[in-house]
């Protein structure tokens, strides 16, 4: 696990804080500014790290997402470009504000491929969404000049790879809005949690007030605040920010940990002659919090994924299969099965995705093998994980 496996000191300091305050709350005591103390020092320290002017944090990832894609006032029948690579989150929050999210092909950076980007762009179209998947980036430079072109937002989904940088920009710094998933698999956690970043005042008052009933938070008396627009309940809890809060002190040393142990494992594997690794963009410097590279086949590499499970390397995704990562899988959004009626326009404009050619994404997913890379993993232990990569890929 990421930043859950060296849970410590600090972040059972900064809940033992939450709990004494919460008692002194049963009690008359009133000094927490709209019961967020630990939410309003998170949001300031993460709106720093990640150089930006605004950050509101939410309840979850998909959270994160979906009020960052109303904050923006993107609604029924607008159009979203995402890739087929990514986590169902992508397409959850596009639907759960009646939006249509239009799928498109990956390139070599497994993430969205501009030329795929610019065919797809209709009348309708709002939002370029690329998803900085397994700790790097889309190529973020030939985005934004598209999004400039078309006049489009660009929204950068970072949830898996906080603490990269294009341009010398920390990921979801890059475009328009920028979120973070902070749950128990990710590089810093809050146990659960999102966050939104943004340098647009607008879209940060909108954030913080739709994420919270549509309340303004003027004034001291919660019940006397204005409602200026409809909103929904994904605040973040005081304990879980408090967690976050310790975390992300901690973010640049868990950086510098997958870092070194990514490192040790991309030594043992780049000799090999079938082995290519996936493309960062020029400018960019990955989160190492996984490492990702191709083999020659998707027979291969699905081979490989096997090989490696039972040489005891654990922790390693062949995506091309999975349930939850990749198109393919995502019969319950091919088929439109919902638990209510899907609107007009999400049936009118959304594709028939049982019919789209995505095989140039295939042919890069198909030959991909992703291995997480962990924090409390000894130096011993990442030195004979990566022999045994080595042999088990030497020997295919």
């Amino acid at each position: 696990m990421p930043g859950f496996e060296l849970f410590g000191d600090k972040e059972r300091q900064q809940v033992n804080e939450v709990l004494d305050t919460g008692v002194l709350m049963r009690y008359g005591f009133d000094g927490m500014r709209k019961g967020q103390w630990k939410a309003l020092e998170l949001e300031k320290i993460l709106a720093e790290k990640m150089q930006v002017k605004h950050t509101q944090l939410v309840s979850s990832g998909t959270a994160a997402l979906t009020v960052a894609l109303a904050s923006a006032g993107i609604g029924a029948g607008d159009e979203v470009i995402m890739p087929t690579f990514t986590f169902v989150a992508s397409f959850e929050s596009i639907l759960a504000i009646g939006a249509v999210p239009i799928l498109v092909d990956v390139d070599d950076t497994l993430a969205l491929s501009p030329k795929a980007v610019e065919n797809a762009i209709t009348e309708r179209t709002k939002v370029v969404m690329p998803v900085h998947m397994c700790g790097s980036m889309a190529d973020l430079k030939a985005l934004k000049a598209i999004c400039d072109k078309h006049d489009l937002l660009l929204l950068e989904d970072a949830c898996q790879s906080i603490g990269g940088t294009f341009e010398n920009k920390p990921l979801g710094s890059y475009g328009d809005l920028g979120c973070f998933s902070f749950d128990y698999v990710k590089t810093i956690t809050c146990g659960e949690g999102g966050a939104i970043i943004t340098n647009n005042d607008t879209y940060k008052a909108n954030a913080d007030h739709y994420s919270d009933h549509g309340h303004d938070h003027v004034g001291k008396d919660r019940g006397a605040e204005t409602h200026p627009f409809l909103g929904y309940n994904f605040r973040i809890s005081e304990l879980h920010a408090a967690v976050g809060l310790a975390q992300v002190e901690r973010l640049d040393e868990f950086l510098a940990i997958q870092k070194k142990n990514y490192t040790v494992l991309r030594e043992a594997l780049k000799d090999l002659p079938n082995v290519e690794f996936r493309r960062v963009p020029e400018g960019g410097e990955e989160s190492y919090a996984f490492l990702t590279f191709f083999l020659p086949n998707a027979e291969i590499a699905k081979k490989a994924h096997s090989e490696l499970g039972k040489a005891g390397v654990d922790a390693c995704f062949y995506w091309y299969d999975n349930n939850w990562h990749y198109y393919r899988e995502w019969q319950h959004l091919i088929e439109k099965q919902s638990l209510g009626k899907l609107s007009k326009e999400i049936h009118e404009q959304l594709p028939d995705y049982s019919k789209s050619d995505f095989s140039a994404s295939d042919q890069w997913i198909g030959r991909t093998v992703s291995c997480l890379i962990k924090l409390g993993w000894s130096e011993n232990e990442v030195k004979e994980r990566a022999q045994k990569m080595a042999g088990v890929i030497s020997k295919l």
